[in-house]
């Protein structure tokens, strides 16, 4: 299975971070998975794909040219992919992979996450999707759907379009489970009572 690993570029997080995402990628290359990336070679991105390729597995990193041209390309990736921007970066992980899992991160992998999350509510793929969280960076966004759910603004069916965990090899259990399939119906698009 070719596995999306969303995470932090950051230099400023904690080091129980960066030893996560190796942890990531050593039980990915474990399992005999290969790792779709984000192509670059800093904080949790670059501890996911080297402990990966130390384990055996095959890495795909993509990569816009502005951050190639900044020198923080992955060069020792199997497959090194780079982009004309982030929206096309974007794409051709989405299109290179079975699957998704999300590490702690920011505003980027916040809108990695969103985005497949939301095609994933709308039915329009069918690929597992798993947040790792085992520090609980997390819990506010879960609180903010739940919230959002409650008050009409997220659909039913939000919360079976993602896996929510925070044990690594539970992670990659539930990303090689077959995921619930979900279609969206009329009643997710009726009005609430006034």
């Amino acid at each position: 299975m070719k596995i999306c690993v969303f995470c932090a570029s950051s230099s400023r997080i904690e080091r129980r971070y960066l030893d996560l995402a190796a942890e990531t990628g050593a039980e990915l290359a474990r399992r005999g998975h290969r790792l779709v990336s984000g192509g670059a070679t800093v904080s949790c991105m670059g501890a996911v794909a080297g402990a990966a390729r130390a384990g055996g597995a095959e890495t795909v990193g993509v990569i816009p040219q502005t951050l190639v041209d900044i020198e923080i390309a992955d060069h020792d990736s199997t497959t090194l992919i780079v982009t004309t921007d982030m929206r096309s970066r974007k794409a051709e992980m989405d299109r290179r992979s079975d699957a998704f899992l999300v590490l702690p991160g920011g505003l980027g992998t916040l809108e990695e996450l969103f985005e497949i999350w939301s095609a994933r509510v709308l039915g329009l793929h069918d690929k597992p999707l798993v947040i790792l969280d085992p520090y609980g960076l997390y819990d506010p966004l879960r609180d903010l759907m739940t919230h959002l759910l409650d008050a009409g603004f997220a659909r039913p069916k939000v919360f079976d379009a993602v896996g929510w965990t925070r044990d690594v090899s539970e992670a990659f259990d539930l990303l090689e489970q077959r995921p619930v399939r979900i279609d969206p119906t009329a009643e997710d698009y009726a009005e609430a009572e006034p």
